[in-house]
């Protein structure tokens, strides 16, 4: 677990791109409940923020709320953050997608900072480890981790994309 002070500090701090890769992104809502609000004035400066986030209705969901056998299940973690970046959904520069895949890790970033944590077997995220990192070196441990964050981001479909037919568009 990440002291709240970091991460208060790192997203206080970024002023280029904030990027969220984690399968629920659930307890960030619970330790920051003005995230929100923070999160659309730093986009309004400027900020680029990412979401990357599970379908709560997917097979690989099922099969981690399985691992895990949590009361508090994955899918219903995915939909409490889906609710509150919903609030962000017309804000410019702010984005959000599923990732098709369970992330064998989350990755936080905060333009040249980062916070890791690498999945361990049958564990909720928030009880595996976390390594904060900072960039230092071209194609160092960072810049392959934002690789795999960008990836997952490249891959993944837009949250708020609405089906062909609903809406908003003529025929």
């Amino acid at each position: 677990m990440c002291p709240k002070s970091i991460w208060c500090n790192l997203i206080n701090s970024a002023g280029d791109e904030i990027v969220f890769a984690d399968y629920t992104n659930y307890f960030l809502w619970l330790e920051h409940p003005n995230l929100a609000t923070l999160l659309e004035r730093k986009a309004q400066q400027g900020c680029r923020i990412w979401f990357v986030v599970g379908d709560p209705d997917s097979d690989v969901t099922r099969r981690r709320e399985e691992a895990e056998n949590a009361p508090l299940t994955v899918s219903t973690r995915i939909r409490i953050t889906l609710s509150e970046i919903e609030r962000l959904r017309d804000v410019a520069g702010v984005e959000a997608r599923f990732g098709d895949e369970h992330l064998a890790m989350s990755v936080f970033r905060f333009d040249s900072e980062m916070l890791v944590a690498p999945h361990l077997a049958k564990l909720v995220g928030h009880d595996s480890p976390m390594l904060h990192l900072r960039r230092h070196q071209d194609d160092g441990l960072f810049d392959r981790l934002a690789q795999h964050a960008s990836e997952l981001w490249r891959n993944g479909r837009d949250v708020w994309e609405r089906p062909q037919g609903l809406g908003g568009g003529s025929s």
